[in-house]
């Protein structure tokens, strides 16, 4: 059947402010300006080409409700003009700002293209790219950008989730099962959306791994001589159905963004065993989705397939502003899960995901897991309870602020061990070389190289099978091994590492970056017998460094990566300045000691690490140089 499609809501990509706004049965065979009355200002993408579809039902194997739209050509590459912007230089994983910075005229559409100079020709040309976001606020308007700006440089296809919905780890999965070239996703993570909020991009390669710094430099250079933006005059794709939309050689793929990623986690884990943990009617289980991404594979996943029920399910519905909450699972952001789970006759396994659907938290009844023992006793439990690990795995990592307790595991299990950088493209390149199987950071990140990105649901199915595992022979009515039991008997295993993280967030920039320069000096000056604190109860020093990092596998050389300070007995205070903030600074403060005694596990690490928290501050002198009296957030 012919039809003309009429556009019935239009973004215009380089409108802000109050001209940025919905668009009523505009019909696509209008080719004059849609807006007339601002001709004295350049809005380049602001025409729309004649164009005529054919609808037709899709022979691909998509849902019976799936069509295929067929134009007669691709329309005319436009070349826009534009001028460098400042500031567009990539952090630990991507590019962050807030949404107004990213809104900004050509602000986004200059990043995408950089990208696309960055890249060499046959790493896109004709190629597959995938896309997906978190659901915040601009993702929909984003989308359209970056679909006719890959089709303005030569993309043949784009594989988009969904309302633009798809989470970071099932963007990895994607790119891996349908062989892409690599995806864009567009996220901010654990950060706030919403209008005044934050909003991030960045990039992952063919292997689904984050693009490495090699070309996450290049295209910073790119953002600094820019002169044009490639992009095809081609309309809005609808992003909320399902099938092909094609103009000439180039298409654009609607597709169920948790589909892939499910039958990976079907692949990867026993669901008839976490199912029968699950059915239980003496275990209770509640996941929060934060009103984030993973709402979107909540039920799917832990209702339709395991067995849940459905109001297992909290804040299932992702919202653009998620729901004005911080989708960040940690103790101070996902309080409501916390009060649950410490509340009277409580869950007895509670976990939340974050904005992307990468990070995760696991709380049992009363019991709080951290994430340095999270990966660890994934570790240690993976052979025995997940039929990925059948054969044990390959090697284990961690992030070096993470705490030593996966460092113990490999040890007893004879395995190979690296300590990386913060940023998963580190554990990307151990991985794709065949030496890395389960790895993890404190900054609630787990994963394994199911897909090259950390995976906040994957983590709660690993703990889901453990607690199977360690259940499936309990009758009706027997007490069940809890979160807890898991945790105690490790400690008492391998020990206990008492470990924190004071969050100062949104500093100014030149106060942190200061207090860095001064600890480097400071560190600079120090040799191994060095006594810091005081005299009684002092800490011996055994080496500190500005942590540097040379790849085994590239030889690449990560270098400045954080202040750390080790003493001799093992305890840690390490310093950084994260890159996954949108404004000013966050410092992180990482402290760490080290208990084999059996009967002081119990102790509440913010008591047992005091006297390293306070010789932190002290020497730091984090409130000269930020004024900061009181973390925003401690782990």
């Amino acid at each position: 059947m012919e039809s003309a499609i009429a556009l019935t809501r239009f973004y215009h990509p380089l409108l802000t402010g109050s001209y940025s706004h919905h668009l009523r049965s505009l019909s696509l065979f209008n080719s004059t300006p849609i807006f007339p009355k601002l001709s004295s200002v350049k809005y380049p993408f602001a025409t729309i080409s004649p164009a005529r579809f054919i609808v037709t039902a899709s022979s691909s194997p998509l849902s019976p409700s799936t069509t295929v739209a067929e134009s007669q050509g691709l329309e005319q590459i436009k070349s826009v003009p534009t001028k460098p912007i400042e500031g567009q230089k990539t952090g630990t994983s991507g590019l962050r700002k807030k949404v107004k910075v990213f809104m900004q005229e050509n602000y986004l559409a200059n990043w995408i293209q950089a990208l696309f100079n960055s890249l060499p020709p046959e790493d896109f040309k004709n190629g597959l790219l995938v896309l997906g976001g978190d659901g915040r606020y601009f993702n929909k308007e984003a989308s359209q950008i970056i679909i006719k700006i890959a089709a303005g440089n030569g993309v043949g296809k784009i594989l988009v989730g969904k309302d633009g919905i798809m989470s970071t780890p099932a963007v990895s999965a994607v790119i891996r099962k349908r062989e892409a070239n690599g995806g864009f996703i567009m996220s901010a993570s654990h950060n706030p959306g919403g209008p005044d909020y934050d909003w991030g991009i960045k990039f992952n390669y063919s292997s689904g791994q984050p693009a490495p710094e090699s070309i996450t430099d290049k295209i910073y250079g790119n953002t600094l001589s820019i002169s044009e933006i490639k992009i095809a005059d081609i309309p809005d794709v609808d992003l909320s159905q399902l099938g092909v939309t094609k103009y000439g050689n180039f298409s654009v793929e609607v597709v169920d963004p948790v589909a892939d990623y499910l039958e990976l986690m079907e692949n990867v884990f026993d669901f008839s065993l976490i199912r029968s943990l699950i059915s239980r009617p003496d275990f209770r289980f509640t996941f929060d989705a934060m009103h984030a991404v993973t709402g979107a594979y909540a039920k799917p996943i832990f209702v339709d397939k395991l067995g849940a029920s459905l109001e297992s399910i909290a804040n299932g519905e992702p919202l653009e502003d998620f729901g004005h909450g911080h989708p960040d699972p940690n103790l101070t952001y996902a309080k409501d899960l916390v009060n649950i789970l410490y509340g009277e006759n409580g869950p007895d396994f509670g976990a939340a995901s974050d904005g992307d659907g990468d990070r995760n938290m696991i709380l049992g009844r009363r019991f709080f897991v951290t994430p340095s023992d999270s990966v660890a006793i994934i570790a240690a439990n993976a052979q025995d309870a997940i039929p990925y690990f059948q054969s044990g795995p390959k090697g284990l990592a961690r992030s070096m602020p993470t705490s030593g307790s996966l460092d113990r595991v490999a040890q007893k299990l004879n395995l190979p061990f690296y300590e990386v950088p913060t940023g998963w493209k580190f554990f990307s390149n151990l991985m794709d070389a065949g030496k890395l199987s389960i790895c993890g950071e404190e900054s609630f990140g787990t994963g394994s190289d199911h897909i090259r990105e950390k995976d906040g649901i994957w983590a709660v199915l690993a703990w889901l099978s453990i607690l199977a595992n360690r259940n499936k022979d309990k009758r009706s009515g027997e007490k069940l091994v809890s979160v807890a039991d898991v945790v105690t008997e490790h400690w008492a295993t391998y020990g206990r590492n008492f470990f924190s993280r004071y969050d100062y967030e949104e500093c100014e920039s030149e106060g942190a970056n200061k207090m860095i320069e001064y600890l480097r000096d400071l560190i600079s000056k120090s040799k191994a017998g060095d006594k810091f604190g005081s005299l009684v109860g002092s800490y011996v020093l055994d080496f500190a460094d500005d942590f540097t990092y040379t790849d085994p596998v590239d030889e690449s050389v990560a270098s400045k990566q954080g202040v750390r300070v080790v003493f001799s007995d093992g305890s840690r205070i390490i310093f950084r300045l994260s890159g996954t903030g949108s404004a000013g600074a966050t410092v992180r403060i990482y402290i760490e000691q080290f208990e084999l005694d059996v009967s002081k596990h119990d102790m509440d690490a913010q008591i047992a690490l005091k006297p390293l928290i306070d010789l932190a501050l002290s020497v730091s002198k984090l409130k000269d140089f930020t004024g900061r009296e009181k973390p925003t957030v401690i782990t």
